[in-house]
């Protein structure tokens, strides 16, 4: 009996997951083409998932001080981001108006937001009792000086996690004209830079969404399809099944050369190549996972360009050792293909960007698997891998799925697909 490529993928990729992850797929069964029955067979996937707790936000600011009394920081101070989250729970935006916290090296955390913000900040905030508020009228940096001062610290050097907009910067030199300004970098990316198995299980569950949603945005593909259609659908499917902040690129034939896509007019057609990059959170923590297929039969240079990046791919797995620089993950990828006449170096046809970035509460971290780079891999730390060819004209291919260090070496998040006739791939172990 012959398969359509669209009956194939319902078959094929939802065994295919549901192989891995243990568990039965709702989308295996579906008979029907219609689009909101498949959307309504999807369902969450996160309730067996924790966020992250109280006694974890106040071992992360120990740790924090830890290394401010290492790196000579009397104090940090953040904006609302993933920083502010990671440390306070507390999930906040920037504006005008300043929100910011404070970390001590010693002593108890302290926040400072517009008055009429402190009953919604102290809702959200898991850890810590001291908030100081600011009138309209009124210069916020004095109460930072303030909290300074109740800390013990009338001098010594203060740290500004990396994010920190300008304007911060100006108002508290005037507000606290004998602290000196530095980055906080060695203390937010030390302690950030190292997933906890707490957080590593919860981006698991982040990749299980998106891997799943990609399952059920290829059943859904037809031809004359726009990226915005396959778009929306993917970005239905992450939060149908528990991803917040879904999001979503597709890349359609010639645009798929580059990376971040092209204005042209695209749709999806037979034996057009059809290139997702796609994500969302759980519980703060992110997703990062592309993928390349032909919509119907690929041709023998398509097939080749994807073994290729598959490959190399599997490279950048195999390099990724405990100890090793994270810039010699970009160049063992870079030197094959290089070997094959792509290249040199960063030139298309070949590798146009570096390999792969960290990632945690933010799509993209420090540090990267780029050329130069001299950051030893060690356990806990976290990244994309995520190799491509681009050849400007033509079509691009990228795979991508994120891995992270154990003590014995890298792990899969997602299991890459092996073949480009079943490219979904599978839940890592």
């Amino acid at each position: 009996m012959a398969f359509s490529k669209r009956e194939f993928l319902k078959v094929g990729l939802g065994a295919g997951v549901a192989a891995a992850s243990g568990l039965a797929s709702p989308m295996i069964a579906a008979t029907s083409d219609s689009d909101s029955k498949q959307v309504s067979a999807l369902q969450p996937v996160t309730a067996d998932v924790q966020p992250i707790g109280a006694d974890e936000r106040l071992a992360r600011i120990a740790k924090a001080q830890r290394l401010m009394l290492e790196h000579k920081l009397d104090a940090i101070l953040i904006e609302p981001g993933s920083a502010m989250l990671y440390y306070t729970g507390i999930n906040w935006w920037r504006s005008e108006r300043l929100t910011a916290v404070v970390i001590p090296r010693k002593g108890e955390i302290a926040v400072v937001t517009p008055y009429f913000e402190e009953p919604s900040v102290r809702e959200s905030m898991s850890v810590g009792r001291d908030v100081r508020t600011w009138n309209e009228h009124e210069n916020p940096f004095v109460r930072v000086a303030e909290i300074l001062t109740d800390r013990g610290i009338k001098g010594g050097t203060i740290g500004l996690e990396d994010t920190v907009r300008y304007f911060v910067v100006d108002g508290l030199k005037k507000a606290a004209p004998k602290v000196a300004i530095s980055s906080a970098l060695p203390v937010t990316l030390g302690c950030r830079m190292y997933k906890s198995a707490h957080e590593i299980a919860l981006m698991r569950k982040a990749n299980e969404v998106t891997l799943r949603a990609y399952q059920h945005v290829f059943q859904g593909l037809e031809v004359g399809m726009a990226p915005a259609d396959v778009v929306s659908m993917m970005q239905h499917a992450q939060g149908s099944l528990g991803g917040e902040s879904a999001w979503a690129m597709a890349l359609l034939n010639e645009a798929s050369a580059y990376p971040h896509g092209s204005g042209q007019l695209q749709t999806v057609k037979p034996g057009g190549i059809i290139l997702m990059d796609c994500g969302c959170k759980v519980h703060g923590y992110q997703s990062d996972i592309s993928r390349t297929l032909v919509f119907g039969e690929p041709d023998k240079h398509q097939r080749q360009v994807w073994d290729q990046v598959r490959q190399g791919q599997q490279i950048a797995f195999e390099t990724a050792a405990i100890g090793t620089p994270a810039g010699k993950v970009d160049d063992a990828v870079r030197a094959y293909y290089e070997s094959l006449g792509y290249g040199p170096g960063y030139a298309t046809p070949g590798l146009s960007h570096r390999t792969g970035h960290g990632i945690g509460m933010d799509g993209h971290e420090s540090v990267n698997f780029v050329h130069g780079e001299t950051t030893p891999l060690a356990p806990g730390m976290c990244f994309s891998n995520e190799p491509g060819l681009y050849i400007f004209g033509e079509f691009g291919v990228r795979l991508e799925d994120c891995i992270y260090m154990t003590e014995k070496g890298p792990a899969w998040f997602t299991v890459p697909p092996q073949s480009i006739d079943q490219p979904l791939g599978s839940l890592g172990v």
